[in-house]
């Protein structure tokens, strides 16, 4: 399951086998541990078939679920073909995988498992259409979405080249994007807040006020072993919490500067894990 939320970008918790929907049972669901979203895999160690093709369908509908993951050793050719249509023909909020499990030996190695990722969610597809079909949506806020798209999509790369350090997310024309601390309630965030010209990088806190407390009275110590000033945001009234450091320089018209700015932004998040980790 690690490996496979590696190859997903997703980290997967609370698993559950052989759940029910009506007679029929979903072989595993799971939830990404940093945004929640529900994600139910079926396994058929054969080549993909019909009954399967449905059978996702109604697990993804009877569970609600977000990310639909169906494993094969073959994957046919109006199977992939009908994933890519679903992909296409849905919203952002359901994504779809085929992907094909094989297993290779080098020598006398035992078998490796590789999975190979046949059809996935296209995110410029889906934002392309959403925003041609929306009369609200400006030029300017479809100008800014692709600019995220592609900053995520190079900030990928690089997290690949760094050795992936932390979990790779799908690349999105969101403006945010989370990285795991360990537990439902907190997690890293990294802002895209072009108007500005900077990145925030924070670690956000979902209605756990308590928590907040708890970190805030050992401000002086984390902030030490941070060897930076935080900006602290309780924000009363509010679910969230916000603690928070900015890099500045980002300038969706000049790109000149993204790799240095991306693996500066890789460097923060990792001393900020490490360090926060040892205290929640």
């Amino acid at each position: 399951m690690e490996y496979l939320g590696d190859i997903l970008g997703l980290t997967l918790t609370d698993i559950d086998q052989e759940v029910f929907v009506g007679s029929y049972r979903c072989d595993l669901v799971a939830k990404d541990e940093t945004t929640g979203i529900k994600v139910i895999i079926e396994n058929q160690l054969e080549a993909s078939d019909h009954d399967h093709l449905g059978k996702i369908i109604t697990y993804a509908s009877g569970l609600n679920a977000n990310v639909i993951v169906w494993i094969v050793t073959q994957a046919r050719e109006e199977h992939r073909s009908a994933i890519e249509w679903l992909n296409n023909n849905t919203g952002n909020d359901l994504s779809f995988f085929l992907i094909e499990l094989h297993a290779y030996k080098i020598g006398d190695s035992l078998p490796a498992p590789k999975f190979e990722i046949i059809e996935k969610p296209n995110g410029f597809i889906k934002y392309s259409k959403a925003a041609s079909g929306a009369k609200e949506v400006s030029r300017a806020q479809t100008e800014r979405e692709a600019e995220r798209l592609t900053f995520w999509t190079m900030f990928n790369d690089v997290i690949a080249e760094n050795g992936k350090p932390f979990n790779i997310r799908k690349a999105t024309t969101d403006y945010w994007y989370d990285v795991a601390l360990g537990r439902s309630d907190a997690y890293i965030s990294i802002y895209l807040v072009n108007k500005a010209s900077r990145i925030d990088i924070q670690v956000c806190i979902f209605d756990n006020k308590d928590l907040y407390d708890a970190l805030f009275a050992r401000k002086e110590e984390i902030e030490a072993e941070m060897g930076i000033e935080l900006d602290w945001r309780r924000l009363d009234g509010k679910k969230a919490s916000r603690i928070m450091q900015s890099i500045p320089g980002l300038n969706f018209e000049n790109h000149s500067n993204y790799p240095e700015l991306m693996n500066e932004i890789i460097k923060r998040v990792i001393h900020m894990r490490k360090v926060f980790k040892k205290y929640i």
